[in-house]
């Protein structure tokens, strides 16, 4: 006991970007992104291949529906077994699944019944995989360098996901469906010695507080009534939930149309996302190098503000060039949002309500999100781009209001680093 209470002073002396327990789980956990986006490619590639584009939509629909109907059922998981455990065992099995893959589309040509077998498998494995991911860090960290490891995080998704594409786009080139597929399977495969290294420390009281698991029915419930009741962690879930609604549709199938609309075309869009992308990488690091905010609530509310304004005016720009420095804007502040979001929870929540807290928050992402895609391509199809961006915009915006009505957003901050005493 007194060795647990001695160790935990060391670690808050150590800033996560220089803790090597830390940069393990990171290296882990971006080798194991980056094959995610391989396999996302390879399995694209290899429906189009197969089949023609209403079965590349329903190959990659299959593993949609999987990821957001378990999605509650992983956090529950995550909270009654150690998480670092659950990650190993989804990896170990969505890589064997992987490879087996690999083996069989290279003996014959890709069937669509195996494309959507894996994608079926491949989501329901995710459903466990990232609600654990998310109950992680406060075992591998302490609650005051929780934000950094958030922007770290995220910078490594952004990283993953400049990447994967290319590395599969390659792979596909060079050796086909096979190849790309051999690829992902062993950049799974490479994260799973450096999980094994990741030490995980005791929550000390917490842990022996923990209650005791009901039915994985009883512990969903607990977990949802935990979320509703929590002051600042019920309102930031509800802040993240509306945002999704609102912004993610313009982002992804708005964006495409307004390009056709506007004519600039292919090159145009990729300027665009990228733009987007180099900002929210931009500020993911901007927060795993500092550590810190002040003010943490009003930040995140006056970003996500101008995340909403960005989004509704970005139709209204006459130029691509223009059009590309707001969405470099847009991203900088989508980032900061993410993140103080993420962090926030974080060091929130009870750890053993965590996996079921990011199960809830990425169920928004994965299973309410992709709702608004058709309506908003039906919206744009009927009334054009500039008004259904700045619907949007403004109906994103109720996030804002929830989080400034909250007293608990308002004035929520992130705890600052231990000082080191001798």
């Amino acid at each position: 006991m007194t060795t647990a209470k001695t160790a935990l002073p060391e670690c808050a002396t150590t800033p996560a970007h220089r803790d090597g327990n830390v940069l393990r789980w990171l290296t882990a956990y971006t080798v194991s992104l980056v094959g995610d986006s391989v396999y996302f490619v390879a399995l694209a590639w290899s429906a189009q291949k197969a089949a023609g584009p209403t079965e590349v939509g329903l190959v990659m629909a299959s593993g949609a529906l999987p990821r957001a109907l378990l999605m509650l059922g992983g956090g529950v998981v995550a909270d009654r077994f150690d998480p670092r455990r659950v990650i190993l065992g989804s990896d170990a099995l969505r890589c064997l699944v992987i490879l087996a893959v690999a083996a069989g589309i290279a003996l014959t040509a890709p069937a669509l019944w195996i494309l959507v077998a894996v994608a079926l498998v491949f989501g329901a494995v995710d459903a466990l995989f990232v609600p654990a991911v998310g109950a992680l860090p406060p075992r591998i960290t302490t609650p005051d360098q929780l934000a950094r490891v958030t922007g770290m995080r995220s910078l490594s998704m952004r990283l993953s996901q400049i990447a994967g594409p290319s590395i599969g786009g390659l792979a596909m080139g060079i050796g086909g469906p096979a190849a790309a597929f051999t690829i992902a399977g062993l950049l799974i495969a490479l994260s799973l010695p450096l999980l094994l290294t990741v030490r995980i420390r005791s929550l000390g009281a917490r842990d022996a507080e923990r209650p005791e698991p009901g039915t994985a029915r009883q512990d969903l419930l607990d977990g949802l009534r935990y979320i509703r009741r929590h002051r600042l962690i019920g309102p930031l879930v509800a802040v993240g939930a509306i945002c999704e609604l609102g912004l993610i549709g313009t982002l992804n199938v708005g964006m495409v149309l307004l390009n056709a609309e506007r004519g600039w075309g292919p090159s145009g869009y990729g300027w665009i996302v990228s733009s987007f992308s180099a900002g929210a990488a931009a500020s993911a690091a901007l927060l795993a190098i500092a550590g810190w905010l002040p003010r943490a609530g009003l930040m995140l509310s006056g970003t996500l503000l101008i995340t909403c304004a960005g989004a509704a005016t970005i139709a209204l720009v006459p130029t691509l060039w223009l059009a590309v420095v707001l969405a470099a804007v847009i991203g900088l502040n989508v980032g900061v949002v993410g993140s103080l979001d993420n962090a926030l929870i974080q060091t929130a929540a009870d750890p053993a309500y965590l996996g079921r807290v990011t199960s809830v928050v990425m169920l928004t992402m994965v299973g309410l999100a992709p709702l608004s895609y058709p309506l908003v391509g039906a919206a744009i199809g009927a009334w054009g781009a500039a008004p259904v961006f700045l619907g949007c915009g403004i109906f994103a915006s109720l996030g804002v209001v929830i989080a400034l009505t909250s007293d608990a957003v308002r004035d929520a901050e992130l705890p600052r680093q231990s000082q080191v005493t001798t």
